[in-house]
């Protein structure tokens, strides 16, 4: 209950426990019984070694001949807890009988005198010696109300478990309670504390008569000598009181040992089948032994060899008041974590949470647990700090380890209550500039694909932000609905797998533009919603079709209209790995393939039998033809894939020392300088230095350089170096320009070189081509973006990552081509490289 409620850390830490408090238990049980039969020993003087080693052995033949039963099935422990419910009952009614009875002398020297309003009124008062206190004897006593959950423990074998476990317990608690104070009140009403069982210490007239034993001199006999001596006999000093009390002795010692058989037997068959259950759940994998069952009950034989060498080794203690304490703190702690599951499960306001029990109060529950916990400090600081302490260690395992399982459990709903809770509050604070996150929407299509930009947009958001993967699925969306479920299940499993905290969000849409519009304008929750756009260069512009680049380069327009930061990340070896998947893939379900041949083939002496002798064939065939379509690669295409491999995970491991280049070319609200400075503070980063490049005037480098100096000490951003770049106007390298022109020429138009009427025709057939007007108008804007590079090269070649700010193409005005050279030129044959561009809106500040 508390795994399903609570969770599996809750859950496996106390399960553990309260498995060994119930296997403690038998022992305390099996020590009462032997205390007792070693009493009637001592009557008899029959004793075989002396009492403690008496006890020892006594204990160690009981739990041996009651594991027997157990073993034997549910079957044989229900048939025998009735002949021992039947034996407890006469045991019972013979002491009320006995205290009606008039005594004899000689149980009124051994302090049984009846019903006497003197007697009760006397021992009404507390009177606790030898340094006890009233918590050490409820350490005790506390023991003997544990068993009422035993019908609990034993849920899986009840018929319809969820009626009977509120009426057996209710019931359980009802009778035993009544029972006790009963037995309690009787036997205070009949015997005085103290008496010294010789019938001739009567009221002698002139013998002074006190102490304890006043009533007792009111009733004619004088017990004062127990005052000064050790008295035998009376509540205080007889254990076996109620033998004395009953009508007929041996029925109580009957009755004594039923009771304490009875419930030895319902612990001795609890606690397995608690540890199977626990085990079961494989919570603790070093446990997951014991989980296995026998028999068509699915007996818990392991367990039960666990409880019985459990329950032998603190039967060889051989004290009942000791072994009591020890257990009164598990089960203390158990139902502490009991009643507050109760409570945590009504809190969360889970629907799942139904009590169908009328009465139920979650108050009630909370005040069950604190009043749990405040007893066990009370009866031993120590011994509950340890208790704590050991719960703490298992909850921790628990909690590294991770378990596989979803139980719904009533942690979840609170931490979906205090999320909602908390959008709500955060949706009604206004945005300031000191609260500023950058909260990335990472167009990365399937989450494993472009592991670099995913774990670049993570390292950036990481405990400052959210991070959403996001993927576009073009086609019809009845067509493609059902693979969307499955791409985002396996995506998301994916991230949690490999520990990536990002979202996975995905669309289904008639175009890729459509798509990533619909992400960027409905991603998020309240103020939890995207403001940076992070997309991956694409390598293939010059490859793809037209409406592919025009929609890329629109998705850029698109954020920029809908008030996003823009983030374009680009890796010479780039970013796509979805080759290299597919083809993993694709040999795992050729071995997979293999396998369940090779498991057709029935084994006899090495060879194939029947129809399944050509098996082995049939696998290995599979396997060559599976092979052969995707590996081995040649040499060249495997040095490629491996340099892709290791480029797609260098962001996911800790960066070498070097530095990170800032290239802040236009003022975009401080985005630009943001983001690095962030990386600069995550571990994977922090021996990369931020350096600072800006465009500056000729003659004035000193004078800018201090102004933006001054600039990061107001933003109070650390930097090694900064440089200021005055000649970055200078016309380029003719043979870098010839490169430029190389890779638009074939999206030039030339239509200066044609006929008028030609021209336009053209135009309007190839409205995405390069004019020579455009290249006339922007040329100063273009031969920047090669100038750029040249810079780039000469001062930031060996950078771990370069930040640059990003050009902006005016839509309608620049074609999608053009653009997209400019983008390519600037960053190529470069470190990988981060093209950023804010909104215009100011993330950074100069106040604290």
């Amino acid at each position: 209950m508390i795994s399903r409620s609570l969770g599996p850390e809750f859950g496996g830490s106390i399960g553990l426990i309260f498995a060994f408090a119930n296997a403690v238990a038998v022992a305390m049980y099996v020590v009462g019984f032997a205390e007792t039969t070693v009493d009637l020993l001592k009557e008899y003087a029959s004793l075989m070694v002396d009492e403690i080693n008496d006890i020892r052995i006594i204990g160690c033949i009981t739990v041996v001949l009651l594991l027997g039963i157990s073993v034997a099935g549910m079957e044989w422990e229900a048939k025998a807890q009735i002949v021992l419910l039947v034996i407890l009952l006469v045991a019972i009614v013979n002491m009320f009988v006995g205290t009606a009875i008039s005594p004899t002398e000689d149980k009124k020297s051994k302090g049984f005198f009846g019903y006497e309003t003197k007697v009760f009124m006397e021992n009404f008062k507390p009177d606790f010696r030898d340094g006890e206190t009233f918590f050490s004897v409820f350490a005790v006593f506390f023991p003997a109300a544990t068993g009422i959950l035993a019908g609990a423990n034993i849920s899986g074998d009840l018929r319809d478990a969820q009626d009977a476990i509120p009426k057996g317990t209710l019931l359980a608690i009802l009778i035993t309670g009544v029972t006790y104070l009963a037995v309690a009140l009787c036997v205070a009403g009949t015997v005085v504390r103290d008496a010294t069982g010789n019938t001739t210490d009567l009221i002698t007239p002139g013998v002074p008569c006190n102490g304890s034993a006043v009533v007792a001199c009111e009733l004619g006999y004088n017990f004062s000598s127990c005052a000064t001596e050790p008295c035998k006999f009376g509540l205080m000093n007889n254990f076996q009181v109620m033998t004395m009390v009953s009508g007929f002795g041996p029925l109580i010692t009957a009755g004594t040992f039923s009771a304490t058989l009875s419930s030895a037997l319902a612990s001795l068959v609890s606690a397995p089948k608690v540890f199977q259950a626990l085990c079961k759940d494989n919570i603790y994998k070093a446990l997951h032994f014991f989980a296995k069952g026998y028999g068509k009950n699915n007996e818990p034989i392991r367990g039960y060899v666990l409880t019985f060498i459990i329950s032998v080794a603190f039967i060889l203690i051989g004290n009942l008041n000791t072994i009591a304490p020890i257990i009164s703190n598990f089960f203390l702690a158990s139902y502490a974590l009991i009643n507050f599951s109760c409570f945590h499960a009504s809190y969360a306001k889970s629907p799942g949470w139904r009590p169908a029990y009328k009465y139920y109060n979650m108050w009630l529950s909370l005040l069950g647990a604190l009043l749990c916990c405040v007893v066990m400090f009370v009866i031993n600081w120590w011994a509950a700090l340890l208790t704590y302490g050991i719960e703490i260690l298992l909850y921790i395992y628990v909690t590294v380890k991770k378990p596989d399982v979803n139980w719904g459990s009533s942690t979840q709903a609170v931490t979906f209550v205090s999320a909602v809770s908390n959008a709500l509050s955060l949706a009604s604070v206004e945005d300031h500039v000191k609260n500023f996150r950058p909260q990335i929407l990472a167009l990365t299509g399937p989450a494993r694909v472009r592991p670099a930009l995913l774990d670049l947009a993570h390292s950036i958001t990481k405990n400052y932000g959210l991070c959403l993967s996001c993927e576009v699925l073009v086609g019809p969306r009845s067509e493609i609905q059902q693979e969307m479920n499955t791409v985002i299940e396996k995506n998301q499993q994916w991230l949690n797998k490999t520990k990536r905290k990002v979202f996975y969000a995905a669309v289904a849409c008639g175009s890729f533009r459509d798509g990533a519009e619909s992400l960027l304008q409905a991603s998020g929750l309240g103020r939890m919603k995207p403001n940076t756009l992070m997309i991956g260069f694409k390598r293939n512009w010059r490859t793809a079709e037209a409406e592919a680049v025009q929609s890329y380069v629109g998705i850029l327009h698109d954020a920029f209209d809908f008030d996003y930061g823009t983030v374009v990340l680009r890796i010479n070896q780039g970013l796509d790995v979805s080759h290299l998947i597919d083809a993993e893939e694709e040999m795992l379900k050729a071995a997979k393939e293999q396998q369940a041949l090779d498991n057709e083939m029935i084994p006899n002496e090495g060879r194939a039998k029947g129809l399944f002798r050509k098996s082995r064939n049939s696998s290995q065939q599979v396997l060559t033809t599976r092979v052969s379509v995707c590996g081995p690669p040649p040499p060249q295409v495997a040095k490629m894939n491996e340099r892709l491999v290791e480029a797609s995970g260098q962001f996911k491991k800790k960066q070498p020392k070097g530095t990170i280049d800032v290239w802040w070319l236009f003022d975009d609200g401080g985005l630009t300088l943001l983001i690095p400075y962030i990386l600069t503070t995550r571990k994977k980063w922090k021996d990369s230095k931020l350096r600072i490049f800006i465009a500056g005037q000729l003659g004035q480098s000193e004078i800018d350089k201090e102004e933006m100096k001054t600039l990061l000490h107001k933003f109070r951003i650390k930097c090694s170096d900064i440089t200021v770049i005055d000649d970055i106007h200078v016309k380029p390298h003719n043979d870098r320009l010839k490169k430029l022109e190389d890779i638009i020429e074939p999206f030039r138009l030339h239509e200066g070189s044609k006929g008028r009427d030609h021209a336009e025709g053209m135009q309007k057939e190839y409205p995405w081509k390069i004019t020579d007007a455009e290249l006339s108008s922007f040329e100063e804007k273009t031969n920047l973006q090669v100038r750029l590079n040249e810079l780039l090269h000469e001062y930031s070649k060996s950078a771990n990552l370069i930040v640059v700010s990003m050009p902006i193409a005016r839509k309608g005005s620049i074609s999608d081509f053009l653009y997209m050279a400019w983008l390519d030129i600037l960053t190529k044959d470069l470190p990988p490289t981060l093209l950023i561009r804010g909104n215009h809106k100011s993330v950074l500040t100069f106040y604290s």
